[in-house]
């Protein structure tokens, strides 16, 4: 790929010469410092078992709703992209990898422009060495280039771990999984980096998951100390909270549809749980009691200390048949506008001063940066700004997101990156595309004589290696 962009030094720095020369040397300051991932999806089993990767298009392509989403936009059937996985789909019936892939390189041209784009084509330079981009007339030059690479023994989980100079990665697990994986991954003398688990409650806390009452059946058998009903549901919690503790996590994440939080006593919360066990909660019993577990999870972590993490606003599974056949995470969650400042209060009426809280609020509704999540965490000691995700991990709203929020909150009361991703092989290109832009955001402050550029050398260094382990208690 001789020539190519992803490989350019100024990649995402400024046009303007003098303030590119700013942002090259804060860029350089940072550049080789270990990554810290607290929020991701990676598998820890892969990293413990050390698994060769699959096939290119297993790995790059029908996994990843970012690539698959945009490709269907152009008129191209899932069936084509990813295997079934719905309620009537067959897993078998996948289809062939290179099919996949010669889908993809004939429509590789769409992801100009979109961070998608930037992460594949840094991938393809950085880490498979391909010396041509993807094309629509010869697919398999780049595909057995990239099977080629997945074969070389130093091309394996644990190998790129270490060159990919990670220091933590942060999984999303179950609250009933084992941690198996991670017990072994830190028994492991030969292993030095963190693989650490991430608590999900969100399928024990969501009536309406459609596996809710089996779920919370199974937590109160394996963890309620051998209670019934609300008392030992909450019991069941914390004890596996306590477990995640033991086995070195440190945050709690939520996936939910908003942040309400809603405070309940004791009983009016196990006439809500009772219902619903018994199949008769209405819609607004079930916004109420995800609501009130929320604010349950927020005493939780002022408890224990596990720092919880929102991450609200997204319509999951807006295409019903795409669902039905491909399951989630299959390209069709659209964002919708949340409201912070309201939902929000019940927890920091209570909690907001509270001793070694950490509340890291997300969104994806970029309306609220400067108008409520900046002033919130302006004010609340336990209040952090979440970095970009999902749809605004991209340069140009990352860059939104520092422009909307530092005016009011300054850079000490964000997360520092996250990169929030299952492809594993993207994580270097993700982080390095957010230092490039905190470096062109802080170059532009010292080019306007708004920071001193000594300073600007400190807070990117912060930025990028204090705030996630300042915030995230590592």
């Amino acid at each position: 790929m001789s020539q190519s962009i992803a490989a350019h030094p100024d990649r995402l720095l400024p046009a303007d010469p003098g303030t590119r020369r700013i942002a090259q040397d804060l860029l350089q300051r940072v550049q080789d410092l270990p990554i810290i991932s607290p929020h991701g999806h990676v598998d820890a089993a892969v990293i413990e078992e050390n698994t060769p990767f699959p096939d290119p298009a297993a790995l790059l392509v029908s996994p990843d709703h970012y690539v698959t989403r945009l490709i269907h936009a152009s008129g191209v059937d899932h069936n084509l992209l990813r295997p079934q996985s719905g309620a009537k789909g067959d897993p078998s019936a996948a289809p062939e990898s290179r099919t996949v892939w010669r889908e993809f390189c004939k429509a590789w041209p769409l992801f100009e422009g979109t961070a998608s784009g930037y992460w594949l084509r840094n991938q393809f330079q950085s880490v498979f060495g391909l010396r041509q981009e993807p094309t629509a007339e010869d697919p398999d030059a780049s595909y057995d280039a990239i099977s080629a690479k997945l074969q070389e023994p130093g091309f394996r989980p644990r190998e790129l771990f270490k060159d990919f100079n990670i220091e933590v990665l942060a999984t999303t697990d179950d609250p009933l999984d084992t941690l198996a994986s991670h017990r072994a991954i830190a028994e492991d003398p030969t292993f030095h980096g963190r693989v650490l688990p991430t608590f999900r409650p969100d399928a024990y806390l969501n009536i309406a998951h459609p596996a809710w009452a089996e779920n919370v059946d199974r937590l109160i058998a394996a963890a309620g100390d051998g209670g019934t009903g609300y008392g030992a549901y909450v019991t069941a919690l914390e004890n596996r909270r306590r477990y995640f503790l033991e086995h070195g996590a440190v945050s709690a994440d939520h996936g939910v549809l908003t942040p309400a939080t809603l405070k309940l006593d004791a009983a009016d919360a196990a006439r809500l749980f009772d219902r619903a066990r018994s199949g008769q909660a209405t819609a607004q019993d079930r916004d109420d009691f995800e609501a009130h577990m929320m604010y349950q999870m927020a005493r939780m972590s002022v408890e224990d200390g596990l720092v919880m993490t929102i991450h609200p606003g997204s319509y999951r599974n807006h295409h019903e048949p795409t669902f039905n056949t491909f399951g989630a995470d299959s390209g069709h969650d659209i964002p919708f506008a949340i409201n912070y400042t309201e939902a929000i209060r019940p927890v920091l009426q209570d909690f907001g001063t509270a001793a070694d809280f950490h509340l890291v609020l997300f969104t994806l509704d970029e309306t609220v940066f400067s108008r409520e999540l900046a002033p919130l965490a302006g004010f609340y000691p336990s209040v952090y700004l979440g970095a970009p995700w999902w749809f605004l991990d991209a340069p140009d709203a990352m860059l939104r997101f520092r422009s909307a929020v530092t005016e009011t909150a300054g850079f000490s009361r964000s997360s520092g990156f996250i990169d929030d991703t299952r492809a594993f092989c993207s994580i270097p290109a993700r982080h390095d595309a957010s230092r490039r832009i905190e470096a062109s955001f802080l170059a532009r402050l010292v080019a306007e004589h708004r920071v001193s550029e000594d300073r600007a050398h400190e807070l990117i260094v912060d930025i990028v290696d204090g705030s996630p382990r300042r915030v995230f208690k590592l």
